[in-house]
């Protein structure tokens, strides 16, 4: 019992990092004072990093230690859309960290490099919908522990 409950501690939690370090990337991203600086973006990005293996980590951790047999997850098809889900918000989460990283290697060879405007935008909008899509995680969760698509 106490470990399902700490694993389900470690898992909310690690998925609050994960949106919060996202939320912070899209806020830097969306000031239109001052440009963000890209080493500061690339370790908010490393935490983001950081935050997602711990979900997998964690989630992992409910899959096989948990209370429910695996089978409960493994045989619901709305645990499968959970974990695309989360693969395509990580597959989109490419285009930013490798972004971050040029935009830090540019500016070291010239502090004086200024952040690509229309790229900038290009960025913060994949960063928003990585937001978006991360808000239907919880959906997919709650269904999931409902047992609505088991099919045991």
């Amino acid at each position: 019992m106490w470990t399902d409950a700490l694993l389900a501690y470690a898992h909310y939690a690690s998925i609050l990092m994960l949106a919060g370090y996202l939320l912070c990337e899209y806020l830097l991203l969306r000031r239109k004072d001052i440009a963000p600086d890209p080493a500061f973006l690339v370790r908010i990005d490393i935490g983001y990093c950081i935050a997602a293996v711990a979900v997998l980590a964690s989630g992992a951790g409910r899959l096989l230690f948990g209370l429910k047999p695996a089978a409960f997850y493994l045989g619901n098809p709305v645990f499968h859309a959970k974990i695309g889900l989360f693969v395509l918000i990580g597959l989109l989460s490419i285009v930013p960290t490798r972004t971050f990283l040029r935009w830090r290697r540019l500016r070291r060879a010239d502090p004086a490099w200024p952040l690509p405007a229309p790229e900038q935008r290009r960025v913060r909008l994949l960063v928003l919908l990585e937001l978006h899509l991360i808000a239907l995680l919880p959906l997919l969760a709650a269904l999931m522990a409902r047992g609505i698509g088991y099919r045991g």
